[in-house]
C-alpha cells in the first residue's frame, strides 16, 4: 500500500480579519497556480491516489480539490476531522486499513503532517520540514502502522520549479 501525505498549499496568513476563525482561511490565488503545476507534475510520474482524505479547513479542501481536478483517474474524496489540526495518527491508520484503495492520500496542516511521516516511517522525534505543498509518498508491505512504512519520496514546490 502506498500513503501520500500531502501539506495544503498556500493560503492566506494567519490572523487576518477577513478570517477570524482560522478553519475558513483560503488559499491564495498564486497558491492554487503553484499547487496545480506541482499535482501536473507528479501526474505525469505515476502519482495517481484512489481516494483523498482531507482535514475539514478550507485550505486542505482546497488542496484536495486541486489534486482532484488535475488527476486523470478522478479519486474518491473524503472529509476527517482526523485531519484537521492535531491529527490523530492511530485514528488515521485505524481508518485507511479499513479501506480497499492501494493509492491513499492524506491532506493536512503542519506540524500533524511532519509528525505523522515520522512516526509512520518509523522515528517519532523527527520533524520533517513540509513545507506548503510539499508531499511525501510512504509504502507498506502490510497494513500501514507506525514504524511500519519506507519513505519512497519526498518531494517539495521548489524541487519541482514550481
Amino acid at each position: 500500500m502506498r500513503l501520500y501525505i500531502i501539506r495544503h498549499a498556500w493560503a492566506e496568513e494567519p490572523g487576518d480579519a477577513r478570517w477570524p476563525n482560522d478553519a475558513d482561511r483560503p488559499l491564495t490565488e498564486s497558491g492554487k497556480k503553484r499547487f496545480k503545476k506541482v499535482v501536473e507534475i507528479l501526474a505525469t510520474r505515476g502519482f495517481a491516489p484512489e481516494l483523498i482524505v482531507t482535514s475539514p479547513y478550507v485550505r486542505t479542501r482546497q488542496t484536495t480539490e486541486i489534486l482532484h481536478d488535475h488527476l486523470s483517474k478522478k479519486p474518491a474524496l473524503v472529509e476527517s476531522a482526523a485531519l484537521a489540526p492535531g491529527s490523530r495518527l492511530a485514528d488515521l491508520v485505524e481508518w485507511t486499513n479499513e479501506r480497499k484503495e492501494s493509492e491513499i492520500a492524506w491532506v493536512g496542516h503542519m506540524p500533524d503532517v511532519a509528525l505523522m511521516t515520522a512516526a509512520l516511517i518509523g522515528d517519532r522525534h523527527t520533524l520533517i520540514d513540509f513545507g506548503k505543498g510539499a508531499v511525501a509518498a510512504i509504502d507498506f508491505d502490510a497494513a500501514p502502522a507506525a514504524g511500519n512504512g519506507t519513505l519512497r519520496w519526498f518531494v517539495s514546490p521548489k524541487l519541482l520549479g514550481c
